[in-house]
């Protein structure tokens, strides 16, 4: 059984890196979601945070997040999911992020 499962990994991974490199196009489908951006700063204001504490609170990076509310980055994919949630749901993320 844990043979059939590591072949079955081995053969979706061997697929992947095919799709990455450009060798596998025919009969992939790909699907991306567009997530919103959100006012970061705007955002901690609502929530009455520092950028300190709302980096800390929420696991991210003290620097980067500074570097998107200077809009000299962007977050992207599962930052900005992240971002989307906080700004929805910020106590369910609180809550998931306790230790």
């Amino acid at each position: 059984m844990a043979s059939e499962a590591f072949k079955s990994i081995a053969a979706g991974l061997e697929e992947a890196i095919a799709y990455q490199e450009g060798r596998l196009t025919e009969g992939v489908t790909v699907h991306t979601v567009e997530v919103e951006e959100v006012d970061i700063k705007a955002l901690r204001g609502r929530l009455g945070m520092t950028q300190e504490g709302f980096a800390s609170t929420f696991g991210l990076n003290l620097d980067t997040l500074k570097q998107w509310e200077r809009g000299r980055r962007s977050p992207r994919g599962p930052e900005r999911t992240l971002l989307r949630v906080i700004d929805r749901e910020p106590d369910a993320v609180r809550r998931a992020l306790a230790q």
